[in-house]
Parts: C-alpha cells; structure tokens; sequence
C-alpha cells in the first residue's frame, strides 16, 4: 500500500484495510494534523492548568469572560429531519455484528463508539471504519457461528459516530514524526469515505463529541469541521454534532459549547457516569470531598440533579436537543424477578428524564429500546421532541453544581464492587471488547474510571471511612484485590492472564500517589 510523503502507517494492513488507509484519506488525515495538532496540544496544556487551579483550591465556576453569550439571544441553526426525533438512541462499539443490530433495534439513533465502549487497538480502529463504510452503503452483513445471517432491515436507526476524546493519540499513524490524534484519526477516516454520500442522502454526517472540557476545544472541533466541508466539497453546516457533557468544567460551559458549534450544532447528552468521574478527579486533592458507594451516586443527588436540568434548559433555550443519558441495567434474562427489577429501573429513569423535558435518552441494549421508548411516547405523543419546553423554572447555581452529596455510607461490598468491576472490565478491555456486561450491569472505560477514582480518592480523604469505622487505605485494598481476582476469575471464561494484569493495573492505579489522568492512557501503549 502507498502512503503519502511524511505519513507513517506502523502496523499491519489487513485485507480489506486498504479501503480505509487510502493514499487520498491519509493525505487528508495530514492536513488536518498540521492545521490543527498546534491547537490541541495547547488546549490539553490548558486542560492541566485548569487542574492545577482547582488542586490548589480556586473552585469551578462560570466564566466572567463569556457572560455576554450567557445572557444574550442566540439559537443554533435548525436541526435536519434526521434528528428532529430522537427519542431513543442504542450506543455500542462498532463491531460488525453489534452495528448490524444497532441499527436494526428500533431506535430512533444509534451512536457507533470508537471511544469509551470500544478497544482502541488497531484492528478494532480500522475494522470498524470498514464496518461503517459497509453498513452506510447497505452491503454490511455478519454471519454467526450457529449459522444465523444478520443483514439490515428497510428501516433503520439515524447513525451517529463517537471519535476518541482530544486527549487520546492514534501511536500507529505519524505524521511529520508526530503521533495524530486518535479523535482526528477517527474522524478524518470517517468523513472522507463517507461525508458527501451521506450528506446527498440527507442522514448527515453526524456526531458525538466526547470528553470536552471547555468551549475552546468545542471551537477547534468546529473550525476542523468548517475545513473539512471545504475541503470534500460539502455544504457548511452539514456537519452536525451532539456534544456530550461528560466533564464537570464543561458544565460551566454549556452555553458557549453551544454558541461555539452553532451551526454544526445537534444539541448536548448528559454523559452521567464519565461526569461523575470527572467530579472525583478534579476534586482529587479536596480533603473534603468524597462520594458515597458509587450505586447511590444517582441522577437525583443533589449535584447530579443540578447539572442535568441546567443542561436541559440551557439546551432548549438555544433551540437545541437535550438528551439523557445511559441507564447500565440491562435485560437478566436467567432470572424473571431479577429482569422485572431491571426494566422497572430504566421505566423510572426514562420516565424521569422525559418528564423533565428531555428529548430523548440512551440505552445500551436492543431488548430496552422498546422499553425507554414507551415512556417517551407517554410524555410527547406525536412530537417530534420537547424543545418547545422551556424550563424557565430552573436555576442551577454554581454552589449547586459543586453540591456533592450523597458522602455517606461508603460500605465494604461498595469498595469490594469498585475492586471486582475495575478488574473484571480492564482485564476485558485487554482482550479487545471495552463494553461488558458486569453483574447485570452494562460496564464501560466511563464506569470503570469511576471505579478506580473512587477507591484511590477513599484512601486519601479522612471521610473515606466504612460504614463500620474502618478507615479505607492502601492495606485494605491490597488485602481485597486477590478475593475479588478470584471471584472474577471464577466468573469469566477462557485465558485469566489479562485479569491478573488487570488486577495488578488497578492496584497500582487506585494506590499510586499521582491519580493517573485516564486508565486508558497506560493501557493504550499496550495494545498492539
């Protein structure tokens, strides 16, 4: 395969590969990388002041600088037809099999995730641009070992696609000596193979955004959208993209995300569990702060509450979709009173969300989308959204935002779940599959950080004490992480040596004295 001058590809070209690694897609890789790598490093730099700041006791809030967007009247340009209605949207990894029935599972939208649901090792990277191409042109279909022939239905989902976050590289493609960005790298192929043929048809191309933290890295995203339509000859502001509010600084920022990606604009998705993440780790140093067992951290704690209605009124405001965000219960098929329990969950968290304003939310199973669905179409009949509902009624300070309760109980079987669900999905993502069903429970890269972010951040605070009194410290959890290898060990299939590493990565994570910024920073460097 011929590469352009000063593209290195350093990995293996399998058949098919070629399709996506095209000498004419790489160049346009290339000229995006130069245009806009110089940005994002700094942005990242910015990323770790803003850090520093609050380490050092300077507390979030919203910007002085920005007021005037805050407080003026602006709307994001109008919304497609293609996503005017998307009451339920199915998210998942872009394996061929899992594409095929995403987009056949009656969901108004299914998000295709390169990110947090997805191993970003090459084969997945590239075989999943190839599923994509595929699927988009209607050839895609998966033949499974028993025999059964999956192919696409008439009627199918809107398709969505998540790149990696800024602060993830692409180490297998160079550019001018330089690693690309995984996130341009995931885009750049993306929108080149597929951009103009969906603009004609009119189903985008559109996107999710993941992991911003502030409405600079929005304003990158939207000028590499602005060259790219130039540059394929596509109409400025087909492009359009929700962005996910997944970080607490971005909360502060709602408004000018929006305003920055007014025209390429499809709205925000509350992102709850990296959100609470993002809450633990930027208040890592706070002697002060600690959560309670991450299972009573839910949408109606206090700061939760306030972060998912201030992102619904900032979106409907602007004219702007607000969409929920993942339940992680999934169906449990082997016990009828346990499935019952499950469906009940997500009825309540849907019917929560949709009787809030939300316009539609997100589901990690086929077997759901029914379910979500009916409580949407019990709120908005035969609207296509709620836009029109104007939740003037709401006002979220930025105390209200930082409010972190619950704090309390923090219990042994909370920190053996955090230990046992940190080990079973890392050891999992290593295998190849980062999206796993744990304990009746849809476990992603997102609820793993909170795992380990909540037991290192226990061991340091003087509320990170047991429901029992016993403080929870580097022994404790050194003691605990062998029982829960062994129950992991005991309910997985096959090779266990990815869950030995596993278990020694989440160890040195959760008790290192620096918290490690991403867990998949490190573990990317082992991928092949």
């Amino acid at each position: 395969m011929s590469v352009p001058s000063a593209v290195v590809v350093q990995a293996l070209i399998k058949p098919g590969f070629d399709a996506i690694l095209t000498p004419a897609a790489l160049q346009f890789l290339a000229r995006l990388h130069r245009e806009f790598e110089p940005r994002r490093r700094q942005l990242l730099a910015a990323r770790a002041e803003r850090a520093g700041q609050i380490d050092r006791g300077q507390r979030p809030d919203f910007l002085p600088a920005t007021r005037s967007v805050r407080e003026s009247s602006w709307q994001i340009a109008p919304l497609p037809p293609a996503l005017e209605c998307r009451r339920v949207e199915i998210t998942g990894p872009v394996e061929r099999k899992m594409i095929i029935n995403a987009l056949n599972s009656g969901a108004d939208a299914y998000m295709a995730d390169f990110e947090d649901s997805n191993t970003p090792n090459w084969d997945n990277q590239i075989q999943g641009q190839v599923n994509l191409l595929d699927a988009i042109r209607r050839r895609i279909s998966f033949s499974s070992p028993d025999g059964r022939i999956y192919r696409l239905n008439d009627k199918i989902a809107a398709l969505l696609v998540r790149p990696r976050g800024w602060h993830l590289d692409e180490k297998h493609v160079r550019v001018d000596g330089e690693r690309v960005s995984g996130g341009l790298f995931d885009f750049a192929l993306f929108i080149y193979h597929n951009g103009r043929e969906l603009a004609e048809r009119g189903q985008g191309p559109f996107l999710y955004l993941p992991k911003l933290e502030s409405h600079q890295e929005a304003r990158l995203w939207n000028d590499i959208f602005v060259l790219a339509q130039r540059e394929l000859g596509i109409a400025h502001g087909t492009i359009k993209a929700t962005v996910l509010i997944e970080t607490l600084l971005a909360a502060f920022e709602m408004d000018e995300i929006l305003y920055e990606l007014r025209d390429h604009s499809a709205g925000l998705n509350a992102g709850r569990w990296d959100y609470i993440f993002s809450c633990i780790k930027k208040f890592r140093s706070d002697s002060q702060f600690c959560l309670a067992d991450r299972a009573l951290v839910t949408m109606t704690a206090p700061f939760m509450r306030a972060y998912s209605l201030l992102l619904l009124k900032t979106c409907h405001r602007r004219g702007a979709p607000a969409i929920g965000g993942m339940s992680a219960l999934i169906p449990i098929k082997r016990d009828p009173v346990a499935n019952e329990r499950a469906l009940a969950g997500v009825r309540a968290d849907k019917a929560r969300e949709a009787g809030d304003g939300y316009d539609g939310s997100w589901v990690a199973h086929p077997g759901l989308v029914q379910v979500a669905m009916l409580e949407f179409t019990r709120v908005l009949d035969n609207r296509p959204n709620q836009i029109g509902k104007q939740r003037e009624d709401v006002q979220a300070r930025a105390a209200d935002l930082l409010r972190f309760e619950p704090e309390a109980p923090i219990t042994e079987a909370g920190l053996r779940m955090n230990i046992n669900v940190g080990i079973h999905y890392l050891g999992s993502w290593l295998g190849g599959n980062g999206c796993v069903p744990i304990h009746d429970l849809m476990e992603d890269a997102a609820t793993a950080e909170i795992s380990r972010s909540q037991v290192w951040q226990w061991i340091r605070s003087p509320k990170g004490r047991l429901q029992d009194g016993r403080k929870v410290t580097v022994d404790l959890v050194r003691a605990l992480i062998p029982e829960e290898l062994a129950k992991v060990k005991g309910e997985v299939e096959g090779e266990s040596g990815n869950y030995e590493r596993a278990a020694r990565i989440f160890e040195a994570m959760s008790t290192s004295e620096q918290f490690p910024e991403f867990l998949t920073l490190a573990l990317y460097e082992e991928l092949e």
